[in-house]
């Protein structure tokens, strides 16, 4: 299996994702690798880590989940892996919930995103996003 981390999705995969079919609520799974350090393009804030420059963003987005239906369901860090094998882990996990493809299409187009969007570039080196849809499962 191959794992290639990316900031920003490829235009094919922004419209085969927004263009998927409305299905109701869902959680977004965000594994997330940070840059050592913040690298915004003006040079300011060059002593922040890319970690911090990130939680200007996750902040930011926490709120604009909120006031679209959606909530943070949990974030944190990730400390190992018990199972499988990847070259370098994630330093973070984020779950976020959202009502619909509409409302997360709406939040991801919005001024208000376009606004921290910065932070986001200068802080993370790649992540992978996994659109979960939740249902009776098992482990």
């Amino acid at each position: 299996m191959q794992v290639i981390n990316q900031v920003m999705p490829r235009p094919e995969q922004a419209m085969a994702f927004f263009g998927g079919e409305e299905d109701g609520p869902f959680v977004m799974v965000n594994l997330l690798k940070f840059k050592p350090k913040a690298e915004y393009p003006d040079g300011s804030d060059a002593d922040l880590s890319g970690a911090e420059a990130y939680a200007r963003y996750g902040e930011a987005v926490r709120v604009l989940v909120e006031k679209l239906g959606g909530r943070v369901r949990y974030s944190g860090q990730v400390t190992g892996l018990m199972l499988g094998e990847v070259e370098e882990l994630w330093d973070m996990v984020a779950l976020a919930e959202y009502p619909s493809l509409a409302a997360f299409r709406s939040m991801a187009m919005s001024p208000e995103m376009a606004a921290i969007e910065h932070h986001r570039k200068a802080g993370l080196a790649g992540q992978l996003n996994i659109r979960t849809k939740p249902g009776e499962g098992f482990l």
